[in-house]
């Protein structure tokens, strides 16, 4: 099987082929489609088995018909949120969907707890989607700025 079997749009399939991957790993190819289609999924595998792409790339897949090129953020409310619990997997989920996400006109950025949340606040008013490392930044961040969860996708 090929990632274009999957039905991602050409902005994506360019992105994978920059990274180097011609084909999904079992993990991929078992949950972008129904990620896509709008369903759960619950997934396992070993560390390398590509379990980020595995989910990102189906976000983005669905995320793709918000972008735009607009500098206000009315225009780029949260659509997505990612919880990840350390740091480490939140920069590098950050950095796959920066990755896969180059040729389309979404933004994100990536909020941590424990550091100064007011520049992260002003940076997350300018984003299409959302990581935090732990449920406690999601918190605070909303506690101090209104989350208009409206917008959001599934």
């Amino acid at each position: 099987m090929q990632f274009k079997e999957l039905g991602l749009a050409d902005e994506l399939l360019r992105a994978i082929e920059d990274q180097g991957y011609t084909e999904p790993t079992p993990i991929q190819a078992k949950a972008i489609p129904p990620i896509m289609m709008g369903k759960d999924v619950m997934g396992a595998a070993q560390t390398g088995t590509g379990k980020t792409a595995g989910f990102t790339l189906p976000l983005l897949q669905r995320l793709k018909g918000y972008g735009n090129t607009s500098m206000s953020p009315a225009r780029h409310p949260v659509r997505a949120l990612i919880l990840t619990p350390t740091r480490e997997l939140a920069a590098q989920v950050w950095e796959s969907v920066r990755a896969y996400g180059k040729y389309l006109s979404l933004r994100s950025t990536v909020v941590f707890g424990g550091v100064d949340i007011d520049p992260q606040i002003r940076t997350s008013g300018q984003v299409s989607r959302f990581s935090w490392p732990r449920p406690d930044a999601c918190w605070t961040t909303c506690s101090r700025r209104p989350c208009n969860w409206d917008r959001w996708s599934s």
